[in-house]
């Protein structure tokens, strides 16, 4: 989108520098290729969030893999559900209310993990997003920083 001047929208003036602004309109740009990659391998962007925190190899219980990829609890039976039915993860026990139940990713997941790998790099590289290496190091660090105050 191109710059726009001063007196545009809200802001008579020009817009100021809004960073977490800038961070949300990014994201929706970020997610709409992520959305299409994962599609091509067969998941969602949450789906591949849980195959590869699942992937150190530590079982986790929902709650705790919730908290992991910052969605709500709530979501995860359905989520879960859904890639346990594909058989690309399982849990270590029948599950049920108050019982604690790790999850774990299976060979398939792994599988399946590794095909969209490459693809998730190769979107994340920083000439592919217009920066240095450099640049794209100190992105992340900062977008950690953001992350981790406001959580």
């Amino acid at each position: 989108m191109p710059e726009r001047g001063p007196g545009y929208g809200a802001w008579p003036d020009g817009e100021p520098d809004l960073p977490l602004w800038e961070l949300i309109r990014t994201s929706h740009v970020v997610a709409r290729g992520f959305t299409a990659l994962f599609a091509s391998v067969g998941l969602t962007p949450t789906q591949f969030g849980v195959l590869a925190t699942l992937a150190s190899g530590e079982d986790l219980t929902q709650a705790e893999l919730a908290r992991a990829i910052m969605v709500r609890p709530q979501s995860m039976n359905e989520l879960f559900v859904s890639l346990l039915k594909r058989g690309l993860v399982e849990r270590d026990g029948p599950g049920g209310r108050g019982r604690r139940t790790g999850l774990r990713i299976t060979d398939a997941g792994r599988e399946l993990l590794a095909r969209a790998q490459p693809e998730v790099e190769e979107f994340n590289a920083p000439e592919a997003i217009g920066l240095s290496a450099a640049e794209a190091a100190e992105l992340s660090r900062m977008l950690r920083v953001v992350r981790d105050t406001l959580a």
